[in-house]
């Protein structure tokens, strides 16, 4: 028997027409490429939306379901364009800046945009490379007249006049199936060459329903929320859709995230819940110390992309006052499926138990499934201590990849390539990627994971970032290597830290060696190039 419910297709139209009525006077703030602060309500967002979707057909003449790529930043235009693009029935691909120019080239082929909006800043990585995209017919920069700046392309239009030419008054949404592809975002190409996740309207408003509750963003009306994490990434973990439907005042930083300007502005706009990656939370805890204060308002930190080190959780709960709560997930995931919000129970552990259980990934978020598995594809205990494969199943987990054959599941299953442990109540410690593995003498040495090295070498006096990757090594197969950035005025002391790092670690985890850089190599997605520095340091013998 049925029941007797309406049939209402959920649509990413329908999350921008709830926030523009009835969180219509809400703001939306953002730091201009331009440079001005730009302020909006949820109103005005949906009616430039409108425009905007009708301009991409009127004017720039896009079919529906064609791709429309953006190289932008985390701005009011990206925002409507997020709305603009989906709600019209085409596909927001977003573009990450970051990448190699034949990376970007590749993804964008691949997707075959028709189009592409840029930010101002941008349009100098888009020159060199029009005459070689082989489906873009349109470019848009994202500006004003006045900013409009000098190119040799031909063709190009002005965003504000673009949208200025057509009205919104008389705009309806086109009534779509629930299932149609709605945004399209490239993998980091960490394991190959980058793969295409195409998210579903249904998928991406069922995503934004459940990571705004309150055990996961605790988003809400009351609310002001800094997504620091790029709009090219993955839709900015889902929070521009999220902060629409709950009424949330979204602040967006545009490109600059170092720690001085997120500090100013989380402290003008008053924001309680900022997202970001670890090298972000790095910057502002840095300037943070150098107030001596965390910025006023601001209560609480998401820490995604990669798992934070122990020292960066104990500095932001213990000197600042600031909580810090952890989510995993990744592209095919949409990308939250975990979010590390203690349990009550946890309060009767100590400080110190308390505070490393914060950089487990947590427990997995309403619709999500996971289970780690054996080799043989078996189910391990749940004792938090028995590892192997983590899987995923869920309304936002991919099920292929977008124009390639192979399939991103087995059996109703994704493999994540992450290995992990899960507890009795769901929780999930990741402790590593299957490629990140070191094997010495017949040992696993994960370099995430609480108790290993580099988190424990990123607690080292003097120590602001550190990777361990494995190199090869005679005797024992592979062994770590600890690659690691001095904090700002240290001499580096590679006897000191392997002292450190042995007086917190079993024998045969600590390194057999140091090397000092002055920085590591980070991806578009703010995570460590680990594969960059494997290759670079595979010949490395010990010194000294």
């Amino acid at each position: 028997m049925r029941g007797l419910m309406m049939e209402v297709p959920l649509l990413v139209s329908s999350l921008i027409e709830h926030g523009g009525t009835v969180h219509h006077d809400q703001e939306v703030v953002s730091r201009s490429v331009e440079g001005p602060i730009h302020r909006a309500t949820w109103a005005q967002i949906r009616e430039r939306s409108k425009r905007l979707a009708r301009a991409l057909g009127a004017i720039l003449g896009l079919e529906p379901f064609d791709r429309v790529a953006t190289l932008a930043w985390n701005g009011f235009r990206h925002l409507e364009l997020y709305y603009g693009i989906s709600g019209s029935g085409r596909v927001c691909h977003v573009l990450n800046p970051r990448l190699a120019p034949d990376q970007l080239v590749h993804i964008v082929d691949h997707a075959a945009d028709r189009a592409l909006f840029v930010d101002l800043d941008l349009l100098p990585i888009v020159e060199p490379l029009l005459g070689r995209l082989e489906t873009v017919r349109s470019v848009v920069v994202m500006t004003d007249r006045t900013h409009m700046p000098e190119t040799k392309l031909s063709g190009v239009h002005c965003y504000e006049e673009l949208i200025t030419a057509c009205p919104a008054d008389d705009y309806r949404w086109p009534e779509l199936d629930e299932n149609d592809a709605a945004g399209l975002c490239y993998t980091s190409g960490t394991t190959g060459e980058p793969k295409g996740v195409l998210y579903s309207h249904r998928s991406t408003v069922l995503h934004a329903m459940t990571i705004g509750l309150s055990d996961y963003f605790d988003l809400g009306a009351g609310r002001a929320v800094l997504p620091a994490v790029p709009m090219f990434h993955v839709m900015a973990w889902g929070i521009p859709h999220a902060a629409a439907l709950t009424g949330a005042k979204l602040v967006l930083p545009g490109p600059r995230l170092d720690g001085d300007s997120l500090f100013a502005l989380v402290e003008q706009e008053q924001i309680e819940f900022a997202c970001g990656v670890p090298t972000v939370w790095h910057g502002l805890l840095t300037t943070m110390r150098h107030h001596g204060r965390a910025p006023v308002g601001l209560r609480r930190v998401l820490v995604g992309g990669s798992a934070p080190p122990l020292s960066m959780v104990e500095a932001f709960e213990r000197e600042f006052g600031v909580e810090v709560r952890q989510g995993w997930g990744m592209t095919e995931t949409s990308p939250v499926g975990c979010v590390n919000t203690p349990k009550p129970a946890l309060r009767d552990l100590s400080e110190a138990e308390r505070l490393r259980r914060k950089t487990w990934q947590g427990m997995p978020i309403f619709g999500v499934r996971l289970e780690v598995v054996d080799e043989e594809g078996r189910p391990v205990p749940h004792d938090g201590i028995t590892n192997g494969r983590l899987l995923a199943q869920g309304p936002w987990v991919c099920s292929g990849y977008y124009r390639r054959e192979n399939r991103a599941v087995r059996d109703g299953w994704l493999d994540t390539g992450d290995i992990a442990t899960m507890d009795a109540d769901g929780c999930v410690h990741i402790v590593d990627r299957a490629k990140d593995l070191i094997k010495s003498g017949g040992e696993w040495i994960s370099s995430i994971a609480s108790i290993a090295v580099e988190n424990v070498a990123a607690s080292c006096p003097g120590i602001a970032m550190a990777a361990v990757i494995a190199v090869p090594d005679e005797r024992w197969g592979e062994r770590p290597l600890l690659i690691a950035v001095p904090a700002t005025g240290v001499v580096p002391d590679r006897d000191r830290v392997l002292v450190f790092l042995g007086e917190c670690l079993p024998k045969w985890q600590v390194p057999d060696d140091v090397v000092f850089v002055d920085a590591l190599p980070i991806g578009g997605t703010g995570k460590v190039l680990k594969a960059r520095l494997r290759a670079q340091y595979r010949d490395h013998r010990r010194s000294g």
